[in-house]
């Protein structure tokens, strides 16, 4: 990154905050979407193409393009090791030697690195979990999505809120269960698709006719396809992906909850319809590991006073349980979603459709 936190403000007029702020989701799924982009901005289609690679070259924006959606597709899961002080820097770099670990977090803990795994299916996740405790010496506790109550990380930045979502209203949130097997049917061509488009769009003026190049595919069918994709979950915007520490937010809590299992979806539900609450999904106790907590939650803030604050107002007004802060302390690696390959191999002229519940 080429600027710090404190001076990102100085680089953006209105119109990239018209970018920033308006094009984290929604990006036309055209042979031209710099012309809609443009026009919605009131600059140029060249003019605001240029914006965002200028914008990306700063690390005001991480990437740009689709973001995946791992449950979907294939099998993903939070994990957490308890690295030793004298060893961290070492297990972070066997962790993140993985292409499968696509986020990685120092936090304020005894689990003090938690990481996610994605991959294809349940069991070559579960296979790099094993060469992770193999490779570390490390226990690692594993704990899988099973209900989203709230998950996008979609919000404004160019403003003075001391937390995310702070100046937006609540949202509909409702408890959607999530299976660790991929939960689609792929065809090849959207198998193909998503395994090129899974770092980002290149950015040119006509990003869907580069990549239809790269997988050997008319432009209007691979525009078809991440049409199907968005409509089956498998892509959950496309757009430009803030840096979040970059832009301020850089005080960041997950806070584990023990929640009565007979209160957990009312109560899930409730804290995902919260405007300061980013996060919200029920994972698995995990006694044997003496973790007995079901409910994460996360918060970003640009001060952690701030966030502690809002915690202690979700404590006291929503969530009345044990709890713990695990404050984030540094970002050990953060990529999007990453595949090797995606469930199923072409068998014969026939297998253009590749089901993810079968082979997964």
């Amino acid at each position: 990154m080429s600027r710090a936190t404190g001076d990102w403000r100085d680089l953006v007029d209105d119109v990239d905050a018209a970018l920033i702020d308006g094009w984290q989701s929604g990006f036309p799924v055209t042979e031209r979407p710099f012309e809609v982009v443009g026009e919605d901005v009131g600059v140029s289609a060249t003019e605001a193409l240029e914006r965002v690679e200028r914008l990306y070259d700063e690390g005001i924006f991480r990437r740009f393009g689709p973001v995946l959606n791992p449950p979907v597709i294939g099998s993903s899961t939070l994990a957490a090791v308890r690295a030793p002080e004298d060893r961290f820097d070492a297990v972070a770099a066997v962790i993140n030697g993985h292409q499968q670990v696509n986020h990685n977090y120092a936090r304020d803990h005894e689990w003090n690195m938690w990481f996610v795994v994605t991959a294809a299916s349940k069991e070559r996740r579960d296979a790099i979990i094993d060469d992770i405790a193999a490779e570390t010496g490390l226990e690692v506790l594993v704990l899988p999505m099973l209900t989203d109550f709230y998950i996008d990380l979609e919000f404004p930045v160019v403003n003075s809120d001391r937390f995310a979502r702070e100046s937006l209203a609540e949202t509909a949130v409702d408890a959607t269960d999530i299976s660790e097997r991929a939960a689609v049917d792929l065809t090849t061509l959207e198998r193909r698709l998503l395994l090129e488009i899974q770092d980002g769009f290149p950015l040119t003026a006509t990003p869907y006719c580069d990549v239809a190049a790269a997988v050997g595919a008319p432009v209007e069918d691979v525009l078809a396809a991440v049409e199907r994709l968005l409509a089956a979950g498998c892509i959950k915007r496309i757009g430009c992906v803030v840096n979040h520490i970059a832009t301020g937010f850089d005080a960041n809590c997950m806070v584990v909850w023990d929640v009565p299992d007979e209160d957990l979806d009312e109560r899930g539900v409730e804290v995902g319809r919260l405007p300061y609450v980013t996060l919200c999904y029920h994972r698995p106790r995990r006694p044997e590991r003496d973790w007995e907590y079901n409910l994460f939650t996360m918060v970003h803030g640009r001060e952690q006073a701030a966030v502690d604050a809002k915690i202690d107002e979700l404590a006291a007004e929503h969530l009345p349980y044990d709890h713990e802060r695990l404050f984030s302390t540094a970002t050990l690696k953060q990529t999007g979603a990453r595949y090797e390959a995606l469930v199923g191999e072409d068998t014969g002229p026939d297998s253009d459709r590749i089901k993810g519940s079968e082979t997964a």
